[in-house]
């Protein structure tokens, strides 16, 4: 997640290095092949450039935030299924489902 949020922080060698060694699963040994640069420079790279992304997500807490945000999307949206089948069990109130069906609506915008 750290490089989905503050991947474009990084400089394009840090970007290229962290996507090969992660996304594309490439060893040290390959990367650095294909760069002309030792093992542990690339190593270096990958670990400078997952400590600047850490130290942004501490200053800012952007994804500490948006997994707390998600979480709480969840609960409303089971919150608001709970209400609609208690509603068509016991109420059937038209006005209460709608409620219902706008809160499930903002929750899944929240989601997203």
């Amino acid at each position: 997640m750290l490089f989905d949020f503050y991947g474009e922080i990084l400089t394009e060698r840090q970007k290229e290095f962290f996507d090969l060694y992660y996304n594309e699963d490439l060893s040290l040994a390959e990367i650095a092949e294909n760069a002309g640069i030792s093992r542990q420079g690339v190593r270096d790279v990958i670990v400078r450039a997952e400590a600047a992304m850490q130290a942004m997500e501490d200053r800012t807490g952007i994804i500490r935030r948006f997994e707390s945000q998600r979480s709480r999307a969840e609960k409303i949206l089971a919150a608001a299924d709970e209400l609609k089948a208690v509603n068509q069990d016991r109420y059937r109130d038209a006005k209460l489902a709608e409620l219902a069906d706008q809160i499930s609506a903002e929750a899944s915008a929240l989601r997203e």
